[in-house]
């Protein structure tokens, strides 16, 4: 069983993304910041790490970054949900901002859950890195 560690400061994302990771038989650990997350990569390994890219605090490039250095080989995927309300702002490219700090997945939030667990599963099966929209 593939062991997931989740970061994202939104309580609702964090906990329906975790629980429905945990219905797919994943371990999943989930945190609220990035600070919390290197703690954990600090405590134990995980097989891959998803990462909310505005948190509060130190964000998920800042984070990725960090993760790097502690484990250069976990796969990160990097979700963003740049909105404001209904509406999709003009957003910097966070694929290549993601990739350039060690990300080598982005998905766009709101995604579907089973776009999740597709990119998932090619980030836990070695498939090759590639930016995700929110399917």
């Amino acid at each position: 069983m593939a062991r997931i560690l989740v970061m994202d400061d939104d309580d609702t994302v964090r906990e329906a993304t975790a629980s429905f990771l945990e219905s797919e038989r994943f371990e999943v650990v989930a945190v609220a910041d990035g600070a919390a997350g290197i703690e954990e990569i600090k405590k134990q390994r995980f097989d891959l790490v998803v990462v909310d890219v505005f948190m509060p605090g130190m964000d998920g490039l800042e984070t990725t970054r960090a993760i790097r250095q502690l484990d250069s080989t976990v796969p990160v995927i990097a979700v963003s949900g740049f909105m404001l309300g209904n509406l999709r702002l003009e957003m910097p490219n966070f694929d290549t901002m993601a990739a350039e700090v060690g990300a080598f997945w982005t998905l766009y939030k709101p995604f579907h859950p089973a776009v999740l667990l597709q990119t998932i599963r090619e980030a836990l099966g070695g498939a090759k890195p590639a930016a995700v929209s929110n399917g």
